[in-house]
């Protein structure tokens, strides 16, 4: 998670992940980019852009 655009980027903790899992994220498709882009390392647009068949292949 960048901070600014000038530093490196922040780790998040476990408790900071569960917060977003708990908190932060409102519906179904948000915490799945979510949890893909965290397993992945992915970024939002590649995540956003996966089709079935990339997945299941």
């Amino acid at each position: 998670m960048k901070i600014n655009r000038h530093e490196h980027a922040k780790v998040l903790t476990q408790q900071e992940i569960q917060l977003i899992f708990s908190d932060g994220l409102d519906n179904d498709r948000n915490r799945t980019l979510f949890t893909v882009c965290l397993f992945s390392a992915c970024r939002i647009r590649e995540c956003s852009t996966l089709l079935t068949q990339d997945i299941y292949t």
